[in-house]
């Protein structure tokens, strides 16, 4: 059973007339990585100076372990925030920068040198400490300030979107070493990004937020392949989105018609009723594209091809279906489908996900 390290409850916050943070709840398991994920404006970042205690909520309350945070000033906390900017004194050289913390809480030189020993053991980055900041890359600033906060040993480690700084190969191959050093550590993260490949490659849970509130929490898997609703399924990755109705219910699963043609969906475990508007979330690359050829293939649609990208491993095409553009993605392709092309797209079953309504937000 999963123990709860931080607890929110109920929690607003509001900038004068805006409402920021609209009634947040979420609990975060020890030793977990949990990302807020979100478009701009969306709280993420607010919510989470809120847990560093740089902001009061407004109403609500945020427990670490089973003490009340909402009194507790920032620097009782525990709490240690990596900045996107990384906010390291360019005076300093990096030895200093890293140590800067216990400097101050006066910690003995002994115990500052064994955990600064150990903490750049750590990141790899013990051959830099007589350096300047001005003196190192992009990347070894972010390690230098996640040394900072690590050498702190801080109870809850709190990650404004520090890989934003830095060139796309580079945010991979950081973001790569930093989940692998929070599953080697088992410190609770918390880390903010509008970047959703970012968040599905380094978190345990996600939580998807809009407007000042948290719209879906849950595993990566869960959000990609079961979204609460079609905003958090179109964030979350590319999507094709198709209005149905369900027509029946039997032991093989939920069976859909889409403009006359019938679709079975497995694996759904909310009940629908006959008749219910439902809008079919389907991943490109779980769509199987076909030649058309003179029988239409089961749960399959007919289209044509309007354009495609060669990417090596993948290409992506686009395929006019059922009166609207669709996406697939088909990995190590054997052939390439011009455009024009008469197709099938044939829909796994049990990759089909439904939401209710007949609208999409």
């Amino acid at each position: 059973m999963e123990t709860i390290h931080l607890r929110i409850q109920d929690v607003c916050k509001s900038f004068g007339n805006l409402r920021v943070l609209n009634h947040v709840s979420l609990d975060v398991p020890q030793g977990s990585f949990t990302t807020f994920l979100g478009p701009s404006g969306c709280g993420k970042t607010t919510l989470l100076r809120t847990i560093a205690g740089f902001y009061t909520p407004d109403s609500g309350e945020i427990y670490l372990g089973n003490r009340f945070m909402n009194t507790v000033p920032s620097h009782l906390r525990n709490a240690i925030m990596v900045f996107q900017d990384y906010a390291l004194f360019p005076h300093m050289t990096i030895e200093e920068n890293i140590t800067y913390g216990l400097r101050i809480r006066k910690m003995p030189k002994d115990q500052i040198q064994a955990r600064l020993e150990r903490t750049v053991g750590y990141l790899g980055i013990g051959n830099l400490l007589d350096r300047m900041p001005g003196q190192i890359s992009g990347g070894q600033q972010q390690r230098v300030a996640l040394a900072r906060a690590l050498i702190m040993e801080p109870e809850l480690l709190l990650l404004d979107e520090p890989l934003s700084n830095l060139d796309a190969k580079l945010r991979i191959n950081i973001r790569a070493e930093l989940r692998q050093l929070q599953q080697r550590l088992k410190i609770t993260t918390i880390y903010v990004t509008h970047d959703q490949a970012e968040a599905l490659a380094l978190s345990d849970r996600i939580a998807v937020m809009n407007e000042g509130k948290i719209v879906h929490y849950g595993t990566p898997q869960e959000l990609y392949y079961h979204p609460a609703d079609p905003f958090v399924a179109s964030f979350i990755g590319k999507v094709n989105l198709i209005r149905g109705r369900v027509t029946q219910h039997t032991l093989e699963g939920t069976w859909v018609d889409v403009q006359n043609i019938t679709l079975l969906v497995k694996n759904h475990f909310t009940y629908l009723q006959p008749q219910a508007e439902v809008i079919l979330c389907v991943r490109p690359e779980t769509v199987r594209i076909v030649r058309a050829s003179g029988d239409r293939e089961e749960n399959a649609i007919p289209g044509y091809v309007t354009n495609f990208i060669f990417e090596g491993a993948t290409i992506r095409y686009w395929v006019n279906a059922l009166d609207q553009e669709w996406v697939v993605d088909v990995f190590d392709p054997a052939e390439v489908l011009p455009p024009d092309t008469k197709v099938f797209l044939r829909l796994k079953p049990e990759r089909i996900h439904l939401l209710p309504g007949g609208s999409q937000k």
